[in-house]
């Protein structure tokens, strides 16, 4: 009899109706329990996987060093442009004073030999190392900042903020120069770009992001965006092709963040991918080059030991 009760009362209980609140309360919770137990195991495959890989090395140091001959290779990476008269162009219009550059550069032994192209045209590739990624930051940054450029007269630098170019970073930073910044932001044709070739310039500047902020290359608000906006419009003038360039800014930016970019190689690695076969056009879109995307990529592989603090964005 106790039985017969229970089981009318259980029948009961299960037909009444659901509420529809409820049952979409259990479908989203559920969803997102689901959600959250295959983040948590992507999240955990991913860590032993590095550790396994941490496990084959002697040392942090050591597994470090793998992940960053990859990205930041010892021996440098040569640039697809050519110095040609850039430099002396760069004295010449004033953005670079030689007297305020020697002192910044006076005990940095590889950049005063480097100074060698601010002083007479040369036939020689540009280079990017670790022992001259300063020099050329610095470099390409009054490059992009003194050349007369749309980009910087009439898109975001003009129209964002207070209207005024001179509150960003990537101008009022610049203090290398002979002549106020104001003077020579975007105030030389020392890039001279057809319509088609502007175009393409400004195609690219828009794809392309740095992790120390959330913009684009053609929002230039910090020195690297400005180094980048200068390298692009020179690749572009000297004819290098748009896969390329691409090719060729990932290589700036992994030498001015070499931490951000060694996290950013071990975790494509794990989805696959090698750093010497990615996509680099994909690769410095905001889903992984932008501020937050590099964030994202960190919170998944915050275990790998031993990097040292990136670099800001001041001279």
């Amino acid at each position: 009899m106790r039985s017969k009760r229970t089981r009318k009362k259980l029948k009961s209980v299960l037909n009444k109706a659901i509420p529809l609140y409820l049952v979409v309360i259990l479908i989203i919770e559920s969803s997102a329990a689901v959600g959250l137990f295959e983040y948590y195991l992507m999240k955990r495959n991913f860590n032993n996987q590095i550790a396994a890989l941490y496990q084959k090395t002697k040392s942090p140091e050591e597994f470090v060093q793998i992940l960053k001959q990859q990205v930041v290779p010892q021996q440098g990476y040569i640039l697809s442009v050519k110095w040609n008269d850039i430099g002396k162009q760069l004295i010449s219009s004033g953005v670079i004073d030689k007297v305020k550059y020697a002192e910044l550069f006076a005990q940095d032994s590889f950049a005063k030999e480097q100074m060698k192209y601010l002083n007479n045209p040369s036939g020689n590739h540009m280079m990017i190392s670790e022992k001259n990624s300063r020099f050329m930051v610095n470099t390409l940054w009054a490059l992009g900042l003194v050349n007369k450029n749309p980009i910087l007269s009439e898109g975001a630098m003009k129209t964002y903020g207070n209207k005024d170019p001179m509150a960003y970073a990537s101008t009022g930073g610049w203090n290398l120069g002979s002549k106020p910044t104001s003077q020579l932001y975007s105030s030389q044709e020392i890039i001279k770009l057809t319509p088609q070739q502007q175009e393409i310039v400004k195609k690219i500047a828009q794809n392309i992001y740095r992790p120390c902020c959330g913009n684009p290359t053609s929002f230039p608000d910090c020195n690297h965006g400005m180094a980048a906006l200068g390298y692009i419009e020179l690749a572009v003038k000297q004819g290098v092709s748009e896969r390329q360039i691409y090719k060729d800014v990932l290589a700036l930016n992994s030498f001015w963040f070499p931490q951000q970019y060694v996290e950013l190689a071990a975790y494509l690695d794990k989805q696959g991918a090698k750093w010497n076969t990615v996509d680099a056009k994909k690769v410095l879109a905001a889903e992984y080059s932008s501020l937050q995307g590099m964030q994202k990529v960190h919170q998944q592989v915050q275990n790998i030991p031993g990097f040292a603090a990136p670099g800001g964005c001041g001279a």
